[in-house]
């Protein structure tokens, strides 16, 4: 089923001038920019949307872009491209252009669920040594480089960015953690993308171990007893396999099932209408 594209601009919203079959594909059409994904529930409904709004702000305001988001304009024009589409439930991407951020473009395509396979099962993931420029702006430069770089690495679920140091920093599009020695360790804010979904897990992990803000190194991978990424479309997804080193016997730890329980209790509870 092909995406559905609008673009919200000072005289209202329009269509776009190209088709897709997904946010992806639809990507390669877009200019340069910044951007926010996230997805609805029961149609129209959303999880944390404001805090997705304030982060491409923030994105913004690293990549010196000047931008004024009327959110009850966006919202509604979201809610018109949601209800033009069809969709039961949507992932969305929202970019806004370096060389005319007065224009919004909004990509939808139809999002089924993640499989509960992943969730009971766990997945596999490669580390890729890689570099992400400002990793605390979202930039669309950052899709194409990601792509290519999956070019040259084992298929996996998801890529590992590891820096020069040798320490795992975060998901190609997820946020990464790691239990190591009863204690949940993942990067510190200002070495990676602050995910929204990552925000949740910080609130919510306290109640069950301890965090350390600092990320594991390559090194210490054979020792870590969980892991786990997280993004606003997938939630928790478990980890049973890093590279070569299988996590935990191949199976997910309790403690992050324990963890993906309360979060989606957390989200449950949290759901806000578009």
């Amino acid at each position: 089923m092909p995406t559905t594209i609008g673009i919200l601009t000072p005289q209202g919203l329009e269509s776009a001038s190209y088709q897709a079959d997904s946010l992806t594909e639809a990507s390669r059409y877009e200019p340069s920019g910044i951007y926010t994904v996230t997805r609805t529930y029961n149609r129209f409904y959303v999880l944390k949307f404001d805090a997705h709004l304030d982060r491409l702000e923030e994105s913004a305001r690293l990549e010196n872009i000047p931008v004024h988001i009327d959110r009850f304009t966006l919202r509604k024009a979201i809610r018109t491209l949601i209800e033009r589409s069809g969709y039961d439930e949507c992932r969305f991407r929202i970019t806004i252009p370096h060389q005319q951020p007065d224009h919004f473009i909004i990509t939808l395509e139809p999002f089924t669920g993640i499989p509960q396979t992943l969730k009971m099962h766990g997945v596999k993931v490669a580390t890729v040594p890689i570099k992400r420029e400002n990793p605390q702006a979202k930039d669309t430069t950052w899709i194409a480089k990601r792509e290519a770089a999956k070019a040259n690495v084992p298929d996996a679920y998801e890529y590992i960015i590891v820096n020069e140091q040798g320490q795992l920093l975060e998901g190609f599009s997820s946020n990464f953690y790691a239990i190591l020695n009863q204690t949940l360790w993942t990067a510190p804010n200002e070495l990676v993308l602050g995910g929204i979904s990552r925000q949740i897990v910080l609130e919510i992990a306290p109640s069950v171990l301890p965090i350390r803000l600092e990320p594991i190194v390559k090194n210490q991978i054979k020792d870590i007893s969980g892991a786990f990424l997280t993004s606003s479309s997938r939630g928790i997804i478990p980890i049973v396999q890093i590279d070569q080193d299988i996590i935990d016997n191949g199976k997910p730890n309790p403690t992050v099932q324990t963890l993906s329980e309360r979060y989606d209790q957390w989200v449950t509870s949290h759901l806000e209408h578009l």
